[in-house]
């Protein structure tokens, strides 16, 4: 992938998730979301992780955020008021932001390291998919297997807790 695409993927990563935190309308801030998964799949495509890349757009951008809207719409969330905006704060935010990026810059200018190019990466002769899955089955299978029981537990707790009581 050139250098073109892969800055455009990342400007459109960096900007729809600023608005996801932008957005005032919870529907919108997870369309931005969507978005910004997209972007990052096809990051993750330039790196040659097609499967991970494949996984991100099934996963995330699909089951993930249907859930994400499921919840939305079941609990029937409005829009956000605007309110005044603290300059205060907003200026002592923009004045940290800064100063980290300028620590940024001044580090990696100090680390040779970060100057130089990566050589391109060896064609692998396993399955990216099977390594996965051994690695995923074979060391992490408990932890794979919390996570699916939280996520039916919260999926549950949400569909309980919004339901309505018959008048």
């Amino acid at each position: 992938m050139s250098s073109f695409l892969f800055w455009v993927f990342a400007l459109m990563t960096l900007i729809f998730g600023a608005a996801v935190v932008i957005n005032r309308n919870p529907v919108a801030s997870a369309l931005s979301l969507v978005v910004s998964f997209l972007g990052l799949a096809a990051l993750f495509m330039s790196l040659n992780a097609y499967f991970v890349g494949i996984i991100q757009v099934l996963v995330y951008a699909g089951a993930v955020m249907v859930l994400f809207l499921f919840i939305i719409m079941l609990l029937n969330l409005q829009a956000e008021e605007r309110r005044r905006i603290n300059w205060l704060a907003a200026a002592g935010g923009i004045a940290v932001a800064v100063i980290l990026l300028i620590e940024i810059f001044l580090t990696i200018g100090r680390f040779e390291a970060a100057r130089q190019t990566f050589p391109s990466l060896s064609e692998s002769t396993t399955d990216d998919v099977r390594s996965i899955g051994a690695a995923l089955f074979r060391n992490y299978n408990l932890p794979f297997q919390i996570v699916g029981v939280l996520v039916l537990v919260a999926t549950i707790g949400v569909v309980l807790l919004s339901k309505r009581e018959p008048r």
